[in-house]
């Protein structure tokens, strides 16, 4: 039982891990505390949706190399977010800045909900009314011939 726990905490702990390497890990535990936490914020290029301190592309390594190089050389974590900022844009980050031009970007949900509902009220105030109107004497009369018909062919005798 002990031999299974160990093979599967062996399995399972890289994944626990992150994709950060050994090799890329900052001697200072500080440093790395920081660097792990500016690379949880920043965008893989490549994946789209994940950070890249959980991504494997060679490209969210490169990023990782980066931010842990200018951790080294004493830069802030203001100053790198700038930095990297600079070279892929906004998106890079996963929460990109609340300013004029991604306005469109943090308001977007509530635009499409707003829109969603407006498009309901607009829809059902269109449709037609589930009760119509009532039938008169001729569409009676032959309602009562077509039920009658009907009445005869299920039950001949």
């Amino acid at each position: 039982m002990l031999r299974r726990l160990a093979i599967v905490a062996a399995v399972a702990w890289p994944a626990l891990a992150g994709a950060v390497l050994p090799h890329e890990q900052l001697a200072d535990p500080a440093l790395e505390a920081r660097a792990r936490a500016l690379s949880k914020e920043l965008r893989c290029q490549v994946c789209q949706n994940q950070s890249i301190d959980d991504s494997y592309a060679p490209l969210a390594a490169d990023l990782r190399r980066l931010v842990r190089e200018r951790l080294a050389a004493g830069d802030s974590d203001a100053q790198i977010l700038a930095f990297v900022t600079s070279r892929y844009g906004d998106y890079v980050r996963l929460t990109p800045p609340m300013r004029l031009d991604t306005i469109l970007l943090w308001s977007a949900p509530a635009l499409c909900l707003v829109a969603g509902a407006v498009g309901l009220l607009l829809w059902s105030r269109r449709r037609p009314p589930t009760i119509g109107t009532p039938l008169d004497a001729e569409e009676e009369r032959a309602l009562a011939a077509l039920l009658a018909r009907d009445k005869r062919e299920r039950d001949p005798g």
